[in-house]
């Protein structure tokens, strides 16, 4: 932490003691400060020093780094990336109003970004399928924000989770050992059966008759993982419906598949329970091959489990994580730290995440560079979808895992590649945001910018701006 910089950080320091539930005497109380000074610092009226943050690390497990980055909320790039939308391009609001907004007012950073998120919903609706709807932001945007709002980590759950791994035993049979679970717990007998009869469903529990069935279809990492999800919603109903509470979903949609979501969190914490998993990616050097070998479990499993791994006192490697299919559509966005893409864009077309669709089963890696400066190590690699019904058509899928570059050495596909002066692509958000001027790939105009067109020059750009 640099002693020089001053950090107006009050907007993140009230976001964080409504987060536990704290008025401002209980706060002030464990960080040994006066109520007016925090009352102060919330305001940004004084920068926060290093000896509060410190207490602050130890009084709430704040993570330091994550805590003056740009935070789990709207900040002010989000920001940026909504106001260069067209709607609001005469407005010409300047990135300090921006910044000013992200700092002292979150909740009404995070409320714009809200109202956005309904917007483009309502854009990408099919004509008059909103009519008569009351929802103004879909389910799918509604839970994925949410568990980014908790860093896509869920400390009771990875509790319940991995007391109950230890009681299932042998890892090696963990199949068969939720299988007598199901039976000797609840009732519920597991059958596998042609997707024909279940309709091509992947899985389904009859509640009637207590019988889950899993399609043949399945490959065997999924079943089990289709076993611990059905586990999971009887292990932890009580818990999960306590969530759900408190999470408070605007709807009966967006509630269901928050449900969804967090058994599938916790059935990826019994599979791979916390402590164990944690000790073999680290001994394994985050090995993806190794650890689907140890914890039989997939690719993208392993994938969306290494963004989870923010224990206090125990923390993985921060990653984030993207799936996206052949056509640059993203159906899984994670992160537990900073993410250097677009909020509500794609990718950046010189991430080599699309390339692996050309050499299927091999790792990809990349160090990007975002436009602030911060760099990422950055692995990619396809993986097959869970299900696959047609065999003449592709399956395939593309997952991206990325870190700051600092834990490079400590990741085993960083080997041979010179950390210390090493081959760098420059990358952006959104191409209506990003602000490189010499990149062949661009393809917006950057909004805000002047064009500088000439017919007798062609750059290398289709869309040259002036800086």
């Amino acid at each position: 932490m640099a002693a020089e910089r001053k950090l107006y950080l009050g907007g993140r320091l009230r976001r964080l003691r409504r987060e536990f539930g704290l008025n401002q005497n209980a706060m002030a109380g464990g960080l040994g400060v006066s109520p007016s000074y925090l009352n102060h610092l919330e305001r940004n009226q004084r920068p926060l020093t290093a000896q509060v943050l410190l207490r602050l690390a130890q009084a709430y497990d704040v993570d330091l780094k994550s805590f003056t980055a740009e935070g789990e909320g709207t900040g002010a790039d989000d920001l940026a990336e909504i106001f260069a939308d067209p709607l609001f391009s005469d407005l010409g609001v300047p990135r300090y109003e921006l910044v000013e907004v992200a700092d002292n007012a979150p909740a009404v950073a995070d409320a714009i970004s809200r109202l956005y998120t309904a917007l483009l919903d309502r854009r990408n609706a099919p004509q008059g399928a909103a009519e008569g709807g009351d929802a103004l932001v879909t389910p799918e945007t509604w839970v994925r924000d949410y568990i980014q709002s908790q860093r896509n980590h869920f400390t009771y759950l990875e509790e319940a989770a991995e007391t109950l791994a230890g009681a299932l035993g042998d890892r090696l049979a963990i199949f068969g050992s939720l299988r007598k679970r199901l039976k000797e717990g609840f009732g519920v007998e597991t059958r596998i059966l042609p997707p024909e009869t279940l309709e091509f469903a992947s899985q389904h529990y009859d509640y009637h008759r207590k019988r889950l069935m899993l399609s043949e279809l399945l490959r065997p990492e999924s079943r089990t993982f289709a076993l611990a999800y059905q586990v999971a919603l009887f292990e932890f109903r009580a818990m999960l419906t306590r969530m759900l509470d408190s999470a408070a979903p605007p709807d009966g949609p967006s509630r269901r598949m928050l449900h969804m979501s967090l058994a599938n969190y916790a059935a990826g914490a019994i599979v791979m329970p916390y402590a164990g998993f944690l000790a073999a990616a680290e001994r394994h050097r985050y090995d993806i091959d190794r650890l689907c070998a140890e914890f039989g479990v997939s690719v993208e499993q392993v994938a969306h489990r290494l963004t989870t791994l923010a224990r206090a006192g125990a923390r993985g490697i921060p990653f984030f994580m993207l799936r996206v299919d052949s056509a640059g559509n993203i159906s899984k966005r994670f992160a537990g730290e900073s993410f250097p893409f677009s909020r509500f864009g794609g990718t950046c077309p010189r991430w080599n995440l699309h390339a692996t669709f050309q050499t299927p089963g091999r790792v990809a890696t990349q160090i990007v560079e975002t436009p602030d400066g911060q760099r990422f190590f950055t692995i990619g690699r396809t993986v097959d979808r869970a299900v696959r019904l047609d065999p003449r058509e592709s399956s395939q899928l593309a997952v991206g895992l990325g870190c700051d570059v600092k834990h490079a050495p400590r990741i085993v596909y960083a080997d041979g590649l010179d950390l210390s002066d090493p081959y760098v692509t420059p990358i952006g958000p959104a191409c209506a945001l990003c602000p490189r001027q010499r990149c062949p790939q661009r393809a917006a105009a950057p909004v805000g910018r002047t064009l500088a067109l000439s017919e007798l020059q062609k750059t290398i750009s289709p869309y040259p701006f002036l800086g």
